[in-house]
């Protein structure tokens, strides 16, 4: 058996979610969709992409973002939910952590959310101005993400042929 390789396998990250935005109101489940999204998805990948450029490891990742999804993410409305979505949440985290003061293993995971959605709202708000699309297009810029778009119903799994 020859130890030259038959092709190469790409494993491509699909992120889209469907387009869900409604401006009559504050509470709408589905907008929680992106809220979670953001806060356990993409958040979370361009913190991990920043520890690697700082770390100055050489990667490459090939992503899409569907138009849904960017539409979403650059609307003004649905960032300042967003940041809502992340007060409403560390004022409930601060409450637990009182809530649970006599119970360790509850108040540890209340302190856990309490820093994360503190980190998330500080990475959101500090970090990158309320729009994480530019946190990706640094990335691109740099040249260690490649953005693609697709058709939001479309799976992708790429394998070349040497």
């Amino acid at each position: 058996m020859k130890n030259n390789p038959k092709g190469y396998v790409s494993f491509v990250l699909h992120a889209h979610l469907p387009f869900i935005h409604h401006p009559e109101s504050d509470n709408y489940l589905e907008e929680e969709w992106l809220f979670e999204a953001i806060s356990e998805t993409y958040i979370p990948l361009l913190m991990n992409f920043k520890k690697l450029e700082e770390e100055k490891v050489d990667f490459r990742i090939t992503m899409s973002l569907t138009p849904p999804l960017l539409s979403m993410l650059a609307s003004p409305l649905l960032q300042k939910k967003y940041t809502k979505y992340l007060i409403k949440h560390i004022e409930l985290c601060k409450k637990e952590v009182i809530r649970t003061k006599d119970n360790e293993r509850l108040n540890n995971l209340s302190k856990y959310y309490l820093n994360r959605y503190s980190n998330d709202l500080h990475i959101f708000k500090d970090v990158y101005n309320s729009n994480i699309i530019e946190g990706f297009k640094h990335f691109q810029d740099i040249g260690v993400l490649e953005i693609i778009t697709c058709r939001s119903n479309t799976w992708i799994f790429s394998y070349s042929i040497c």
